[in-house]
């Protein structure tokens, strides 16, 4: 473990942590995040244990053997039940790669008094709940962005004062420019007000967020989150935010998150200062990173061909082709997922849990081809390149 409790203790404490020397540089290393694991019952921990680890474990396999890599659990580990935190961490265990792990809304203490006792199941489960690391050119920071009010499942985005100051001091220690990584459950920002027209939830995003920004202003800036239960990521300035979709998909009823997003995590791979990045689906190669639906299959729009590609940012490059020719950049829109209208919609489904309802997300693009066209073909260009391809019959 990285940690050793000192609560209750006092004088002079010593604790020796046994270390291993690493067999290459650190300066290339890798990481997965992992949101939203929210398990609820005994069926739900067996399907993490069926599906994420042995995926996670292929994927591990696809790199060379003295490949190093870290985890990090960005909250919801579990979903109020912490009888199964142990089965989490049995999980993360069989992965063979160490776990650094975020608190969410739903692994907090909802009958404490205050926040300040909110956590101490987590803690006596998982350790610290703010707190860094180095690893190569990379400061990592985790932080508890979930604040709870004192009434029962009711908490706000906030981050303390405690953690504020802590992470001002601690960031003393790292030169200007250099890359951080800060993990919190709860993202900072979102699209989700403007595509739905509503005001900003308190609980949907960290409501201080720009304190946070200042004392990040210097530096290169990857923020990890989770809690919505969809996938984005937007950048702006030195600031780039990934908000993943989950590894439990629609809280374990089915294989997509509720903006179509298929259940998986993020996959991060380091060299230097330099990160790149990718989106891993569970259960599917690394190359399935888009989505097309055939023509009418989204109910609103009969004419046209619906393809979400769900780990889409703004220096994404989309192009369409008809029968070989291209057409240019389809046409991007805010709508539902129809996969996920048909899973999720209306208040009989999904059966298991029927709160469960498709959500509006920015990365769906649609076409409509012509009356004579025989195949549809959509190629996506990522930030860093990597070009995917996937083609669609018309009968």
């Amino acid at each position: 473990s990285f940690f050793v409790s000192v609560k209750g203790k006092r004088g002079i404490l010593n604790h020796n942590f046994e270390l291993t020397q690493l067999s290459t540089s650190d300066q290339q290393h890798n990481f997965v995040v992992w949101a939203d694991t929210q398990m609820i019952s005994a069926e739900d921990c067996e399907q993490l244990k069926a599906t994420t680890v042995p995926d996670f474990k292929k994927l591990l396999q696809q790199y060379p053997a003295d490949t190093l890599f870290h985890g990090i659990g960005c909250g919801d580990l579990v979903w109020d039940k912490f009888e199964y935190f142990k089965d989490y961490k049995e999980a993360i265990a069989t992965t063979g790669v160490a776990f650094y792990n975020v608190i969410g809304n739903h692994d907090m203490d909802l009958n404490s008094r205050t926040d300040d006792y909110s956590a101490e199941s987590f803690k006596q489960a998982f350790g610290p709940t703010y707190y860094s690391f180095n690893r190569g050119s990379i400061h990592y920071v985790v932080l508890d962005d979930v604040f709870f009010i004192g009434t029962a499942k009711k908490y706000i985005g906030y981050l303390t004062e405690t953690q504020l100051a802590w992470l001002e001091k601690d960031l003393q220690f790292v030169t200007p420019g250099t890359t951080v990584v800060v993990s919190l459950h709860i993202p900072t920002f979102t699209g989700a007000p403007k595509r739905n027209k509503k005001e900003e939830d308190f609980g949907g995003t960290v409501s201080n967020r720009k304190k946070l920004y200042a004392l990040l202003a210097p530096y290169k800036v990857h923020i990890m989150s989770g809690h919505t239960h969809f996938n984005e990521c937007w950048e702006e300035g030195n600031i780039m935010e990934h908000n993943h979709g989950t590894v439990c998909g629609a809280w374990w009823t089915g294989p997509i998150c509720g903006d179509g997003t298929p259940s998986g995590y993020g996959v991060y791979e380091v060299n230097g200062s330099d990160i790149k990045w990718f989106y891993k689906s569970t259960g599917k190669e690394n190359n399935h990173q888009l989505r097309i639906y055939p023509k009418g299959y989204a109910k609103a729009y009969p004419e046209e061909i619906a393809v979400n590609i769900w780990n889409w940012d703004t220096k994404w490059k989309i192009e369409w082709f008809e029968d070989g020719t291209s057409k240019g950049a389809p046409e991007q829109r805010v709508a539902k997922d129809p996969w996920a209208i048909e899973l999720y919609e209306g208040p009989a489904l999904p059966q298991k849990h029927k709160f469960v309802e498709p959500s509006l997300t920015e990365h769906l693009f649609f076409i409509k081809p012509s009356a004579s066209a025989k195949e549809i073909k959509v190629k996506a260009t990522d930030r860093f390149g990597k070009i995917y391809e996937e083609a669609i019959k018309i009968a």
